[in-house]
């Protein structure tokens, strides 16, 4: 394990671990969504925005590093922002599945693509394009980060990674978890997570949704040293059925390593 994967915290280790091995990678080129999906119904296709079928990979906004300040333990939102909230709690209640392309900006600025597939509740698959060798897998239980190329992967408890605020069947995020912001402007609405572990420290998840559309733009991941994990998504689906065998992990074989 490299020492940044060793330094790195089990709460956001899963995001920050991959964009660490394409830190050295070349961005590749964009790709399309996945194939074979279900048509959408008429009313879906209206409820959907020109943003949720763009071809071109987003700009991820970048967070200003200068926002992680300390938050207050007397923190309280107003009815505007409380209804914010219950709209983004509802709308991650209501997905099933998830299926779309993403745009990944790490720490050191390194971007990648790639696909990801989303099942709930708990499971998840992010699929990064060449060159760089990594897939993240999520079983419901556990989460693992698997190098195609050394032929290895990380386990991490899927209850100890922000991800999973993202896969719960269904959340309130105000009763459920530790909001410390919640804002809105013309583009997006905004939610920051916190969570504090004794041993680990604190790590951060931010959401930004759509303001008119309400669907999911991207999220932010930071880990207890700081370090920003920004993806964006785009080409949502939320009509393809998924193969369970997608989200198997192997515990006793992963491949065979090179040489």
């Amino acid at each position: 394990m490299s020492a940044w994967m060793a330094a790195c915290a089990v709460t956001a280790c899963a995001l920050t671990v991959a964009a660490s091995h394409a830190a050295a990678q070349t961005t590749p080129s964009a790709k399309s969504a996945p194939k074979g999906g279900a048509q959408l119904s008429a009313s879906e296709q209206r409820g959907q925005s020109a943003a949720t079928t763009q071809t071109v990979p987003p700009n991820p906004i970048i967070p200003d590093p200068r926002r992680n300040v300390p938050a207050s333990i007397f923190t309280s939102f107003d009815a505007n922002q409380k209804a914010q909230a219950a709209k983004v709690s509802a709308y991650l209640s209501s997905l099933q599945t998830l299926v779309g392309n993403f745009v990944q900006v790490g720490p050191d600025g390194s971007k990648t693509k790639g696909d990801f597939y989303i099942q709930k509740p708990g499971k998840v698959r992010f699929e990064y394009e060449p060159p760089t060798p990594i897939d993240i897998i999520a079983d419901g239980s556990s989460l693992v980060v698997r190098d195609r190329k050394l032929a290895t992967q990380d386990v991490y408890p899927l209850s100890q990674t922000p991800l999973r605020y993202l896969l719960s069947d269904r959340i309130d995020l105000l009763k459920d978890t530790n909001v410390i912001a919640v804002a809105a402007d013309d583009l997006y609405v905004t939610i920051t997570i916190e969570e504090k572990q004794a041993l680990i420290g604190t790590s951060r998840l931010m959401l930004m949704l759509g303001a008119k559309d309400g669907q999911l733009k991207q999220w932010t991941v930071t880990d207890p040293q700081g370090y920003d994990t920004t993806i964006a998504v785009y080409n949502l689906d939320t009509t393809k059925k998924l193969d369970p065998a997608m989200f198997k992990i192997d515990f006793t074989n992963y491949g065979t390593p090179p040489g």
